[in-house]
Order: C-alpha cells, then sequence, then structure tokens
C-alpha cells in the first residue's frame, strides 16, 4: 500500500500515459464497476465513515487511485483513533503526558500532529502551574505564584485570566498573614497594645477575617488597659477606680475578681482608717465591724477566738 505524499508511477513505463492507454483498452464493465466502488467509498468518507475501503482489485490507473484513496482513508481513521484515545487519556483518565502518535510524519499530516500536541500543551499548562501553586499554599508556602508568559511568550485571554485570580489570591493570603503574624508578635510577645493589621490590601473573606483579628486585638487592648489604669490606681493609694467596660466569659469573671479586690482594699482601708480615728484613750477597745472580708483581709479584721483589738 501507498502511503499519502508518495508519487505515483507507471512500474512499466514510468509515465502516467501509458497507464491512461491500458485503462482505455479495459472492459466498460470495469470501469463502471470501479466508478461505483469509488463513489460508495467517497460517499462513506463525506459521511464520516473512514472504514471504508476499495472493494475491487483494480490494475493500472484504477489501481493507483484505488490504492491512493485507501492510504488517504486510513491515515484519516488513524487520526480518528488517535485524537479519540488522547482525549479519553488526557482529559478523563488525567494522563497528561499521552500524545497523538499518527505514524505519518511528513507534510500536513505531521504539521497536524505537532499542532494538537503543542495545544495539549498549551491547554494543560495553566492546570499544572496553577497546581505547583496550590500545593505550594498547602505546605504553607505562600511565595509561588503562577507565571505571566510561557517560553517568552506572554499569556492571553483566559489563560492571563486565571494566572492572575490565582497570583492575586496568592498576594492576598500573604498580605492577610503577615499582618496577622505581626499583630499577634506586637501584641502577645512584645506587648504593644493597640496595633491593628492593614486589610487595604484584602478582599472578602480574607477582609472580614482581618477586621475580626482588629476587633479581637482592640478588646483586648481595650480591657487590659483597663486592668492597668485599675492597678496602677491601687498603686498609687487611689481605690475609687473599677473596671467599667463590659466583657464575657473569663473577662467578665476577671472584670468582676478586679472589682470585688478593690471593694475589699477599700473596705479595708476604710475600717482601719476609722479604727484608728476612734481610739482615744488607753481603756477603750474599738472592734473592727465585720464586713464581709475574705482571705487575708478577714484573717486580720476578724478571728472567732483572737478578735483584733487595737488598744493605745
Amino acid at each position: 500500500m501507498q502511503w499519502i505524499g508518495e508519487t505515483i508511477e507507471s512500474p512499466a513505463t514510468g509515465s502516467l500515459d501509458t497507464d491512461l492507454e491500458q485503462g482505455s483498452t479495459r472492459s466498460s464493465s470495469g470501469a463502471t464497476s470501479f466508478g461505483y466502488d469509488l463513489l460508495h467509498v467517497l460517499q462513506a468518507i463525506r459521511g464520516g465513515d473512514f472504514s471504508a475501503r476499495m472493494a475491487g482489485d483494480y490494475d493500472g490507473l484504477p489501481g493507483k487511485i484505488a490504492e491512493a484513496l485507501d492510504g488517504i482513508v486510513a491515515a484519516n481513521q488513524r487520526m480518528v483513533h488517535q485524537l479519540k484515545r488522547v482525549g479519553e487519556e488526557v482529559g478523563r483518565e488525567g494522563k497528561t503526558r499521552q500524545r497523538m502518535k499518527f505514524g505519518i510524519s511528513n507534510g500536513a499530516w505531521g504539521e497536524m500532529e505537532d499542532s494538537i500536541n503543542a495545544l495539549i500543551d498549551d491547554l494543560l499548562w495553566p492546570t499544572t502551574a496553577v497546581t505547583r501553586a496550590i500545593a505550594a499554599v498547602a505546605r504553607g508556602d505562600l511565595s509561588q505564584t503562577v507565571a505571566l508568559e510561557v517560553d517568552g511568550r506572554p499569556l492571553k485571554g483566559e489563560f492571563l485570566q486565571s494566572a492572575t485570580i490565582v497570583n492575586t489570591m496568592m498576594k492576598q493570603l500573604k498580605a492577610f498573614t503577615s499582618e496577622v503574624t505581626r499583630i499577634a508578635r506586637e501584641v502577645g510577645t512584645e506587648g504593644k497594645l493597640g496595633g491593628q493589621a492593614d486589610a487595604r490590601e484584602v478582599t472578602g473573606v480574607w477582609k472580614d477575617l482581618a477586621e475580626s483579628v482588629n476587633a479581637m486585638a482592640s478588646n483586648l487592648t481595650a480591657h487590659v488597659r483597663n486592668i492597668a489604669d485599675v492597678t496602677v490606681a491601687v498603686a498609687n493609694g487611689d481605690l475609687s477606680k473599677k473596671m467599667t467596660l463590659d466583657g464575657c466569659g473569663e473577662i467578665l469573671q476577671l472584670k468582676y475578681a478586679t472589682n470585688t479586690m478593690v471593694d475589699q482594699l477599700r473596705s479595708f482601708a476604710s475600717e482601719v482608717t476609722r479604727v484608728a480615728s476612734e481610739v482615744g484613750n488607753p481603756s477603750d477597745q474599738v472592734k473592727i465591724e465585720k464586713i464581709p472580708f475574705f482571705g487575708i483581709f478577714r484573717a486580720v479584721a476578724v478571728n472567732k477566738d483572737h478578735p483584733v483589738i487595737w488598744q493605745c
């Protein structure tokens, strides 16, 4: 069988004229059979059936035409088979290394094979690049991005759009994690209260998360500063300050504990001051009133067996 692209020559004379002369001497019935056979194959090809072949065994020019036509049909049939195979393996089975193999490298057939394989490469490249970037995120590496050019050719259309979206996502993730890490370090480690995450470069849920972190940092800062104000006031002898900010859970417990401590300190100091001022003569015995003190304050103020008595 001869293939596409081969020169058709007469084995005997090397020219088509002799074949034409031989064909003219054949019977009209043979020519009619060849014509109908040729028409049948051409109609099948037009309908997308590449399994059709010339049925007769022809000599001379008709034989060469039949052989050439069968070669064309066979090449198209292989092309269809390869397209189906690659579509199944690459598109459905995920075997991204599979490529077209026509088995014909000359002329337009080879160019078609190269073009289809190049198309597969171009279509798979964004998927590979995006997968690499997402895998880096899963490992905690936010430095990876999708290149905006391939082999010196800039990306265009939806390829460029996809790469830009992924790079924007990576940029926002990096900005968000950087700001959250900074706030956590400043507040939790360095004791720098009042810091806020910069949410200008993030949008959507990342902006919501940044704002939530800022709200948490502000809330913690306000309560810590409120406690600091109270404790500094106590250290300076001012027992009039209390925690005033609202809170929930352990923050609320801390507020109640601090305010109770201040109340007990103020009551104890008031009673000590009163007793000191009421002591007038050596026969006076003044007791501290039974105020609900607790802990060390109660031990100092009231003892069931040995009441605390100041004597002049």
